[in-house]
């Protein structure tokens, strides 16, 4: 028999009239859900309702749980290795200095319990003296993006939607670049395994009314679970002082290079270099592509 069904999404409800349907048959409904931002909307239950014509009385039948429809942030499309921000091949050179690895440093006497395939030889014959290489240590690249949500740091809602959109795009590059990758806010450790992945989780990105922790740490918190990164790349607003981004040079030691997404809806984009850190201000979502080229860690 013909009958209702109803399908809350979001705060909405959509409502279908089902004609009979015979067997074994199918009815197909298509309708679109107006999204104007970034956002989770939950659609479902559906429900199919049948009733008298006065609505005395009403009989629901469930078919379906809820799910979840995400509505992805507005992203600026990257070049290939500008999100990396880190291009060498073999990992990222250090200033610690080890004695197996692949980039030479140096020789120095042997000491008993050096290996030894490390042995310099011919060195070693001309000094009379065992003399060992010594190298620099090297790591594969490791890129930690992370975006403190205090709203107190953000001049407006569209800015902290410009913050998420900076977030996201350079994510999604990163990911695509096969970079390894890790992105957190204050609550929240975001999907790296895709760019969908990635994105999906940004939808959940909520500003923090109260309760916000300082910059450096967020930074920190983040980096619990992950090796200490070759590049930090912090998101944040306008309000936000320098001098908090500035702490966050302090959580890793001198070999993470240390770069910082402000945004300010409107303002003039540019570079600048504060400490050891690398400031970034973005005016638009579309400058970002042109700013990410001109940054060199």
């Amino acid at each position: 028999m013909p009958s209702q069904l109803e399908l809350p999404v979001g705060r909405g409800l959509a409502e279908f009239v089902i004609p009979t349907i015979p067997a074994g048959g199918e009815h197909e409904e298509l309708f679109a859900v107006p999204t104007q931002r970034r956002a989770v909307i939950v659609a479902g239950p559906a429900a199919s309702v049948r009733g008298d014509q006065l609505g005395l009385l009403r009989r629901e039948v469930r078919w379906t749980d809820p799910v979840e429809l995400f509505v992805h942030p507005v992203t600026a499309g990257l070049k290939p290795s500008a999100a990396g921000l880190v291009r060498d091949l073999e990992g990222e050179i250090t200033k610690t200095i080890t004695d197996n690895d692949i980039s030479f440093h140096a020789l120095r006497a042997y000491e008993p319990g050096d290996a030894l395939r490390n042995v310099h030889w011919r060195t070693s014959a001309r000094t009379g003296q065992l003399m060992v290489r010594q190298y620099e240590e090297t790591r594969r690249s490791q890129l930690l993006l992370v975006q403190p949500t205090s709203a107190e740091h953000y001049a407006s809602d569209e800015e902290f939607e410009l913050a998420v959109s900076v977030l996201a795009s350079l994510g999604v590059q990163v990911i695509r670049d096969a970079t390894r990758l890790a992105v957190a806010t204050d609550r929240l450790r975001l999907g790296t395994a895709t760019p969908t992945a990635l994105l999906d989780d940004t939808c959940r990105i909520a500003p923090l009314e109260d309760g916000a922790a300082p910059v450096r740490d967020v930074v920190r918190e983040a980096g619990r679970r992950t090796a200490a990164p070759s590049v930090l790349i912090v998101v944040g607003g306008s309000r936000a002082p320098l001098a908090e981004f500035r702490a966050a040079e302090t959580v890793f030691g001198s070999d993470t290079q240390v770069i910082v997404f402000r945004t300010e809806v409107g303002a003039a984009s540019r570079i600048t270099r504060v400490g050891e850190s690398t400031i970034v201000t973005v005016g638009s979502l579309d400058e970002l592509p042109r700013l990410v080229r001109r940054v060199r860690p």
